[in-house]
């Protein structure tokens, strides 16, 4: 049986291996190199998985849990772990359980993958034009010749870093197919904020910090680092909740700077440090509570003069000051394009696609994997995990 693989990427390639032990399999990508996007992932380093348990896997799955779960299962963590070892790939796991290779080179994962995957036919720099299902087969259209096949394994990825290669060819074959595409949307994205003294914080991070959003009337909220750019929130938390908020009309956005202590609490905090600093300026205390570049932004927000002396603050400021470092609002103005997106939220309608096997439902022989899937997951090696558990299970039940 003749199997064709559309992308040369994560799932492409893990999906490739496994089926070219029983299978004529042929992969095409239309870059020079396979592993493009793989090699830029986590800033070159490569964050494969994340060493957890089935369940909070599937609890840091944004869109998709649900279809996850008998993938998840047949090819998890642990697995992807193991593999890569049995390929000689060392592996360790750092901070929130993302695993990355010892080598801290994206490349190594890379060359593991293509080892595993030396079964099969390569052709580099032939991007697919058009698939075509037939009576009995399947037709390739590259932009060198045409092909059939018995099978066709669409892992292009989704429209994040199209000069990876990810420029969203896949929901086009899809379309071609008869198929639902969930319009493509930006995931783990910088947050744009309106603003104008966010250009005054820009490369500011923040740590054990709160960031919360009401998304159409639900609340969201993400604890731990962040950083601002000239015109937006990023770093980890602000990508979370990022996408959260890629559909939503309405959003608000606002800070929790003090997520330890509660109201009552900062407040004895800043009675305390009051009565020990009353002849200095409130900018004084303001400083001993936030970063120096965010003092007097802080003070303008709450409106109160910056030389003013401690013994001269009134109940009403100081409550000011404590409601601001618990909900420091920001103007949200939306997120970055789809090309600065880490992931794709969007993709082949989930409803359309066997979760067991990634054989679609409407056209047999046509299976989905990966990025392309409308299945998207927060930072921390999820995304690669629901890449490589696809993978294994189109592999597992294409007959």
């Amino acid at each position: 049986m003749r199997i064709a693989i559309i992308g040369g990427g994560a799932s492409g390639l893990m999906a490739g291996g496994f089926l070219a032990s029983q299978y004529e399999v042929t992969i095409f990508d239309g870059n020079a190199k396979i592993g493009k996007k793989l090699f830029i992932t986590g800033k070159g380093r490569c964050n494969v998985t994340n060493n957890c348990s089935r369940e909070e896997f599937l609890n840091n799955v944004v869109n998709g849990s649900k279809f996850m779960m008998s993938a998840i299962n047949g090819f998890d963590s642990n697995s992807v772990m193991e593999f890569f070892e049995g390929l000689g790939l060392a592996l360790k796991t750092e901070r929130g359980n993302r695993v990355f290779p010892a080598s801290d080179k994206s490349s190594d994962v890379i060359k593991a993958l293509e080892s595993h995957a030396q079964g099969c036919q390569i052709c580099l720099n032939e991007k697919v034009l058009a698939v075509i299902k037939n009576e009995d087969d399947f037709t390739i259209k590259t932009e060198k010749q045409s092909y059939n096949f018995d099978r066709v394994v669409i892992a292009t990825g989704g429209k994040s870093y199209p000069a990876t290669g990810s420029d969203g060819d896949g929901y086009k074959f899809a379309k071609m197919l008869g198929h639902e595409v969930v319009a493509p949307r930006p995931a783990l994205v910088p947050i744009k904020i309106a603003n104008k003294f966010c250009s005054q914080l820009e490369g500011l991070s923040l740590k054990n910090v709160t960031l919360k959003a009401e998304v159409d009337g639900k609340k969201k909220e993400f604890f731990g680092e962040m950083l601002f750019t000239k015109d937006a929130l990023t770093g980890p938390i602000a990508l979370s909740l990022s996408s959260y908020i890629g559909k939503a009309e309405k959003v608000k956005l606002s800070i929790d700077f003090k997520p330890a202590l509660s109201d009552d609490m900062l407040e004895k905090r800043l009675l305390r440090d009051f009565e020990a600093n009353l002849n200095k300026n409130i900018s004084y205390i303001i400083k001993g509570l936030l970063p120096t570049r965010l003092v007097d932004i802080f003070l303008d927000r709450a409106q109160i003069d910056k030389t003013k002396k401690v013994n001269s603050i009134t109940a009403e400021e100081r409550k000011r000051i404590v409601n601001l470092l618990k909900a420091f609002s920001f103007e949200y103005a939306g997120l970055y394009d789809i090309i600065y997106a880490i992931v794709t939220s969007g993709g082949v309608s989930l409803k359309e696609v066997n979760p067991k096997t990634m054989e679609s439902k409407l056209v047999k022989g046509l299976y989905f994997i990966g990025e392309v899937l409308d299945v998207d997951c927060l930072t921390g090696g999820f995304n690669l995990q629901v890449a490589f558990s696809t993978a294994y299970a189109c592999a597992k039940y294409l007959t």
